[in-house]
């Protein structure tokens, strides 16, 4: 019997949005816009990849996949703090969690963004350059320009946890 997917998703400037969709598609899984859930329909899922936290902290579903997309590279970001900050013990126990790289398009981004990017250049730039890491030199190398780090094969690990439920 196939198994019931929904992966659901929460995008600011589309990055989320695009691997959602790649992710959907390869898995013939609904797709919605978080704020578009019902909670009660969660519970009708097998399987659910959730960009949203409240959503998948507040709501059963039987598999839950969590996916985070953002511009750090997931192979040097330690997401440990954030995520014991927004899952319990029990919760995280019970979630896979995947991370991906998305772009960034300086000119698209909102008044806030912009301050916190400003922000991040300054820390950076205070920093002694032999202190500098890879991720941090390449932030300096990229910002106010649009790049993109979107990568459809990095969704091959998502889709092969997912078929092996």
């Amino acid at each position: 019997m196939p198994k019931k997917i929904l992966v659901a998703y929460t995008s600011k400037y589309g990055s989320t949005r695009k691997y959602a969709e790649w992710i959907a598609s390869a898995l013939n899984a609904d797709l919605f816009a978080a704020q578009t859930v019902k909670p009660k329909i969660l519970s009708q899922y097998d399987a659910g990849g959730i960009a949203g936290v409240k959503l998948v902290t507040q709501n059963p579903c039987k598999n839950h996949i969590v996916f985070t997309v953002g511009l750090a590279d997931p192979n040097s970001t330690d997401y440990s703090a954030i995520i014991n900050k927004n899952f319990t013990p029990e919760l995280f126990a019970k979630t896979k969690f995947f991370h991906l790289r998305g772009g960034i398009d300086y000119k698209k981004l909102g008044p806030v963004h912009k301050v916190m990017m400003a922000m991040m250049k300054g820390m950076i730039q205070r920093k002694p350059e032999s202190e500098r890491e890879a991720d941090d030199k390449e932030f300096l190398d990229t910002y106010n320009s649009k790049v993109n780090f979107e990568d459809k094969r990095t969704i091959d690990s998502i889709i092969a946890y997912v078929k092996g439920l």
